[in-house]
């Protein structure tokens, strides 16, 4: 009976301790920027297996947290700018929220004019321009490398296909004081490890007839699956926790 009696008070605490967490932390809103491998994809997992890591976010948080993906298929840093979709979270931003800002993907494509940036000149700029904007609305921005695509080369060893760009984004988080997530080097590690066949269980590597959306399957060593995407999201959480950023807080217990 006695010990009955010291639960009772002690799971009381627990609760009120719990709730007094909830109700002190302010609502904080976290946008996305960047392309297909962190945007939402339409449709349930059962009809369109693709899922970007950003899209799994949320699950990990509290939903004292906004996420707003505004991630976008095929986008670079200069034509996230260009077709206006920067000004949309610029306005929207309020003090206190976080962007997340991960690009580089299809900054690299030199035949596409719409898209291609220097990694020295035009893609360092802009990725300073939305740190510095950021920063002008009170908010706090986050640089991200680029997630690794599954490319292994003859001998089993997985092999970088994002040249300088990762490099330059460390850079610029480096010289204006930027937190940095290396989601380059975390997934890397992730899918090294797992190997050149297992690697596929997250990635969009689909058998003919499995999804109607795919009948002739497909073979996708860039975009991810659920499981996949799920799993880039946490290491992202990792990195929020390893740099000890104000926005662990609102993580899920």
């Amino acid at each position: 009976m006695q010990k009955k009696l010291l639960v009772i008070p002690l799971l009381a605490t627990l609760m009120l301790f719990a709730f007094n967490r909830q109700t002190t932390l302010p609502q904080r809103t976290l946008f996305l920027i960047g392309d297909s491998t962190m945007a939402d994809k339409p449709g349930t997992p059962e009809e369109n297996p693709e899922r970007g890591w950003g899209q799994l976010l949320p699950e990990y948080f509290e939903e004292t947290l906004i996420i707003k993906n505004h991630a976008v298929n095929g986008r670079s840093t200069r034509s996230f700018l260009d077709e206006g979709r920067w000004a949309t979270v610029l306005d929207a931003l309020q003090p206190g929220d976080y962007v997340f800002i991960q690009f580089g993907h299809n900054d690299q494509k030199e035949n596409d004019p719409k898209r291609y940036t220097n990694p020295y000149t035009a893609y360092r700029r802009n990725l300073e321009k939305y740190v510095r904007e950021s920063r002008e609305k009170g908010a706090n921005p986050v640089l991200l490398s680029s997630i690794v695509r599954r490319k292994f080369n003859e001998n089993g060893t997985l092999i970088d296909t994002h040249g300088p760009y990762p490099l330059v984004t460390r850079m610029v988080a480096k010289d204006m004081d930027v937190p940095f997530i290396d989601l380059q080097l975390k997934t890397e590690d992730f899918v090294a490890a797992l190997g050149p066949d297992s690697s596929k269980s997250v990635y969009l590597w689909l058998e003919p007839g499995a999804y109607a959306r795919y009948p002739e399957g497909k073979q996708d060593d860039t975009h991810l699956n659920p499981a996949g995407a799920r799993a880039f999201a946490g290491l992202a959480v990792e990195g929020i926790r390893e740099l000890g950023l104000p926005l662990a807080e609102y993580l899920k217990k």
